[in-house]
């Protein structure tokens, strides 16, 4: 049985306070894009243990750290089902603030559930979503949402940008999520998110915010450059997505994109349909 995970990324994202426990409280609007992985799983015919099988995109990590195979863990943890071949296709960047590794985690959870009819609920999935990563539950629902706490608290939000054209830059820049927020300095905003979402998009910029961009353009000014580019291009909005390194920007038609420009770097762009 196949699925193919979907990244996601965020508009706005503002770093609220600081918590007593090291991690930082948040809120943001998830919102899915249609750049995926494909994310395969096969019974094995001799039962002796789960396998693990990689293409596309090489990370640089072992099988057993890989999140798509913690998922099948935790699945086997908790429910009766035969051992698998997995196979996955990584198109997702990572390292890229489009959550491709909790994608493919929740993915796998769903998958499971559905090939051998677990009957796990979308809240008893998320349940166990939740301890692969903040962000993993957002997957299971997998639809427009409005994150607080660490990420990890979810509000549906009645909202679409189906329609519109995207595009996906990103430069070969590692950005260092513990390092991105070492130099945060914890603000609440003036207006929710859930408001700035009510207005048209080009009433977007310079309202909603991502709050690790400051900091991040400072130490990367390419990553800032783009952003600028994909406004003199035409974006209704610009952004980076979650502590980067990628941008995205929001146009109400396609630009044109010069692949020389953008030499190095990945590069996507179509039509949202969410």
């Amino acid at each position: 049985m196949i699925c193919f995970p979907n990244a996601k990324i965020n508009l706005g994202l503002n770093i609220v306070s600081r918590r007593n426990d090291g991690y930082h409280n948040l809120e943001t609007i998830f919102y899915p894009i249609p750049v995926k992985d494909a994310l395969e799983i096969t019974v094995k015919k001799e039962q002796d243990a789960d396998t693990f099988i990689e293409a596309g995109i090489r990370v640089d990590s072992s099988p057993e750290s890989n999140l798509a195979m913690k998922a099948l863990k935790l699945m086997r943890e908790n429910y009766d089902f035969p051992f698998v071949e997995v196979y996955l296709l990584k198109k997702i960047p990572f390292g890229a603030g489009l959550g491709g590794g909790s994608a493919d985690a929740s993915f796998m959870l769903k998958l499971i559930n559905k090939t051998f009819g677990s009957g796990a609920t979308d809240e008893e999935l998320a349940s166990l979503a939740v301890r692969l990563g903040a962000d993993c539950p957002f997957f299971i629902y997998n639809r427009p949402m409005f994150a607080t706490g660490i990420g990890e608290i979810f509000e549906p939000v009645d909202f679409s940008l189906k329609g519109y054209s995207l595009v996906l830059i990103k430069p070969d820049i590692h950005v260092s999520t513990k390092d991105a927020f070492s130099l945060i300095k914890p603000t609440s905003p003036n207006i929710s998110l859930k408001e700035i979402i009510k207005k048209p998009v080009q009433e977007w910029k310079g309202v909603m915010i991502n709050d690790f961009e400051k900091s991040v353009f400072e130490k990367c000014l390419a990553i800032g450059s783009i952003k600028e580019s994909l406004y003199r291009k035409g974006a209704l909005y610009a952004s980076m997505t979650g502590s980067g390194s990628s941008v995205f920007g929001i146009f109400d038609k396609y630009p044109e994109i010069d692949d020389i420009e953008y030499e190095g770097c990945y590069i996507w762009k179509g039509t949202l349909n969410t």
